[in-house]
C-alpha cells in the first residue's frame, strides 16, 4: 500500500510539472514571435510538438538547451555550468523576457536552486509572468531578486497574484526600480494582508507616493510575517507618511523598516514618535534624508523616551543641528529600558558640551554608539594620534601573560566564539584594566566587525591581531630601512667629503708645483748668455 501510494504522489508530482511547462509552453507568445510561427511551414510546428512531448522526461541542463531552441534564444553558459548550485547570479546578462522564459521552463522542476538572482535583464511583463507560474510549481526557490527589470503595472499585478495565493515557497523578494506608481499599490496590499510566507520585502527606488503611502500602511498594520521592509526612495511623503507610520504602530512582527530618502518631515516624525510610544517589536529604523530638523526631532525623541526596544536609529543628512542631537541624547537619558545601540547622525558637528553629555549617558548605556560629523571649531586641527586598541590589548596581555583566547572567554558569556557587537563595546567600555576611549573601541569594533554583521566572533579577533602584528613588522622593515637609507647616505657624504679633501689637496699641492715650475721658466729666461743675470 505504501508504494503505492508513493508511486501515485510521485505521478501527481509529474503530472503537475509537465502541466506546469505546457501552460509555459503555451504562453501567449509576442506580437513578432506570433507573426513568425504563422510565417513558419508546417515542419516547424511539428518540431515545437515533438519538443513540448520531450519535455516530460527531460531534466536540468539539457531541459534548458531545448526550452531554448524552443524560445529561440542562445543559452546561457553561466545558468548551464551552474544549474545543480543553490545560488545562481544572473544579473546584467541581457536575459530579456524570452531568456526568461527559458530559465523558467527549467526551473520548474529544479530542486537545487534556493536563490536566484535575475536583476537588471529588462524581464519586463511577459518574463516576470512566466518566473510567477513557474514558483507557483517549484517549491525550493526562497529568494529571488528581479530589481531594475521595468516591470511596471502588469508584472506588478502577475507578482501579486502569485503572493496572494501563497503557493510559491518565496522567504524574501527584492523588487526594487521597476517603476511601481501609486496604482500599484492596492495590489501589493491586498497580496501582503494574506500573504504568510514572504518575510523580507525590497520596495525601494519606485514611486508609491502620498496615494500608495496610504495602501502600503493599510498593509503594514495587518501584516502579521514580514520581518524586513525597505520603501526608500518612494516619494512617500504627508498623508502617505503618516500612514505608513500608523501601520507601523499596529504592526507587531517587522523588525527592520527603511524610510530612507523619502519626505517625512516634521509631520511623519510626529507620526513615528507616536508609533514609537507602542511599538515594542521594531530593532532598526533609517529615516535618513526626510528634511527632518530639530523641531521634527524633539517630536520623535517623545517615542525613544518610551521605547525599549529600538536599537539602531539612522538619521543622516537631515537639517539636524547639535541641539538636535542634544536632544535625540537626552531621549536615550531619560529611558532607563532604552537598548539603543547606534545613533548615526553623521552629518551634525557637535561641540564640546555634547561630547561631555555623550560621555555622562555612555556611562548608564556603554553600548551606545553615536556616530556624528565632528566638532566644531576643531575641523582645522589635526585629529589627536590615538594608540592602535589592538596594540593595547596586546600589551596587556604580555603583562599578564594571557593569550588571545583567554581574554576572549572573558566576555564570550555563552561559549558560542561570538558576541554581539553592542555587549562587545558594552564589556570594553565597563572593564578597567585596557584604558580605551568611546573613539578607539569604535575603531576596534570596525575592526572586528568589517562587513558589519552585528557580531564580533573570535575568528575576527585573531584575524585582527594577525594584521596588527603584519604591521608591526613593516612598520618595523620600514624603520630599519629608513635607518639603513640614513647610514648610507651619511657614509656617502663622509666618503664624498674624504674625497672633496684630497682632491683640494692635489689640487693644491698641483698648484704649488705648477707655481714653482712657472718661477723656474721665468728665471730660466732671465738668465743672460755668458753667465751674469740681467
Amino acid at each position: 500500500m505504501e508504494n503505492e501510494f508513493s508511486d501515485s504522489e510521485e505521478k501527481d508530482q509529474n503530472e503537475m510539472s509537465e502541466g506546469s511547462l505546457e501552460s509555459l509552453l503555451l504562453a501567449e507568445p509576442s506580437d513578432s514571435l506570433s507573426e513568425k510561427t504563422r510565417a513558419d511551414s508546417s515542419d516547424t510546428d511539428l518540431e515545437i510538438e515533438d519538443a513540448e512531448r520531450s519535455f516530460g522526461t527531460v531534466q536540468g541542463a539539457e531541459l534548458y538547451l531545448e526550452a531554448c531552441k524552443l524560445v529561440g534564444v542562445v543559452p546561457t553558459s553561466y545558468f548551464l555550468r551552474n544549474i545543480e548550485e543553490p545560488y545562481i547570479n544572473l544579473n546584467h546578462h541581457g536575459l530579456g523576457p524570452k531568456g526568461t522564459k527559458a530559465i523558467a521552463i527549467a526551473l520548474v522542476s529544479n530542486t537545487t536552486i534556493t536563490h536566484l538572482e535575475l536583476e537588471d535583464n529588462w524581464i519586463l511583463a511577459e518574463g516576470v509572468i512566466c518566473l510567477a507560474q513557474m514558483l507557483r510549481e517549484n517549491c525550493y526557490i526562497q529568494e529571488l531578486n528581479i530589481s531594475n527589470n521595468h516591470l511596471d503595472t502588469e508584472g506588478a499585478e502577475a507578482i501579486c497574484q502569485m503572493l496572494m495565493d501563497n503557493i510559491s515557497c518565496l522567504r524574501a523578494i527584492r523588487l526594487s526600480g521597476n517603476n511601481f506608481r501609486e496604482e500599484t499599490a492596492p495590489y501589493f496590499a491586498e497580496a501582503l494582508l494574506g500573504n504568510y510566507r514572504v518575510k523580507e520585502l525590497d520596495l525601494s527606488h519606485n514611486e508609491f507616493s502620498e496615494k500608495g503611502g496610504e495602501h502600503l500602511g493599510l498593509m503594514l498594520a495587518n501584516n502579521e510575517t514580514l520581518e524586513f521592509l525597505n520603501l526608500s526612495w518612494n516619494h512617500l511623503r504627508m498623508k502617505g507618511a503618516v500612514a505608513v507610520s500608523a501601520g507601523l504602530r499596529a504592526n507587531g512582527t517587522l523588525k527592520i523598516l527603511d524610510l530612507s530618502w523619502n519626505g517625512f518631515g516634521n509631520e511623519g516624525a510626529l507620526a513615528l514618535g507616536e508609533a514609537l510610544k507602542v511599538n515594542n517589536v521594531l530593532v532598526q529604523l533609517d529615516i535618513s534624508t526626510n528634511h527632518i530638523n530639530n523641531e521634527g526631532a524633539e517630536k520623535l525623541c517623545k517615542g525613544l523616551e518610551v521605547n525599549g526596544n529600538l536599537r539602531i536609529l539612522k538619521m543622516s543628512n537631515n537639517p539636524l543641528t547639535v541641539e538636535g542631537a542634544f536632544l535625540l541624547i537626552t531621549s536615550i537619558r531619560k529611558n532607563p529600558k532604552s537598548r539603543m545601540e547606534e545613533i548615526n547622525i553623521s552629518n551634525v558637528l557637535v561641540n564640546e558640551n555634547f561630547l561631555n553629555l555623550l560621555d555622562a549617558v555612555c556611562q548608564g548605556h556603554p553600548e551606545l554608539d553615536v556616530i556624528y560629523g565632528g566638532v566644531g571649531g576643531y575641523i582645522s586641527k589635526k585629529p589627536e594620534q590615538r594608540p592602535d586598541p589592538m596594540k593595547l590589548i596586546q600589551n596587556y596581555l604580555n603583562e599578564r601573560k594571557l593569550r588571545l583566547l583567554d581574554f576572549f572567554r572573558t566576555m564570550d558569556k555563552d561559549g558560542s566564539m561570538k558576541i554581539p557587537v553592542a555587549e562587545f563595546r558594552k564589556a570594553m567600555m565597563q572593564q578597567s584594566s585596557i584604558l580605551l576611549d568611546r573613539a578607539q573601541i569604535r575603531e576596534l569594533v570596525q575592526k572586528l566587525d568589517g562587513n558589519r554583521t552585528g557580531v564580533v566572533d573570535y575568528r575576527g579577533l585573531v584575524d585582527t591581531h594577525k594584521q596588527m602584528v603584519q604591521d608591526q613588522r613593516c612598520q618595523l622593515r620600514r624603520e630599519e630601512s629608513r635607518q639603513k637609507k640614513e647610514r648610507n647616505k651619511q657614509f656617502v657624504e663622509r666618503y664624498l667629503d674624504c674625497t672633496f679633501s684630497k682632491e683640494k689637496a692635489s689640487w693644491k699641492m698641483w698648484t704649488v708645483h705648477s707655481e714653482k715650475k712657472k718661477l723656474q721658466i721665468k728665471r730660466t729666461n732671465l738668465v743672460i748668455p755668458g753667465g751674469s743675470e740681467k
